[in-house]
């Protein structure tokens, strides 16, 4: 699977969006990421380790917290790419 395709299915889950969009407002450690979502801590994990492979977000050892952050540079690739496909094209003037 290349990159992209990694990128696309990571965001295909319903929860991998909304911890992205926990992550909006600032990093966060694991726990209070994990604060915020009813899952057990190893599907938390799971949905952690399918965003860290896509390169949607960063993660830092603070002493013995795992804090992540969003990569934003893979994000604004993501928005781009969907500003290209819903913009008007030559084909829609016809």
């Amino acid at each position: 699977m290349n990159h992209q395709q990694t990128v696309w299915k990571a965001l295909a889950d319903p929860t991998r969006r909304a911890i992205i969009r926990t992550l909006k407002a600032g990093s966060k450690t694991a726990g209070d990421i994990a604060d915020e979502f009813p899952m057990t801590r190893a599907s938390l994990s799971h949905h952690f380790n399918v965003l860290k492979a896509a390169d949607l977000v960063r993660t830092e050892r603070r002493g013995q917290h795992i804090v992540y952050s969003l990569n934003t540079s893979v994000l604004d690739d993501v928005a781009a790419i969907m500003m290209d496909l819903l913009a008007p094209n030559d084909h829609d003037k016809e």
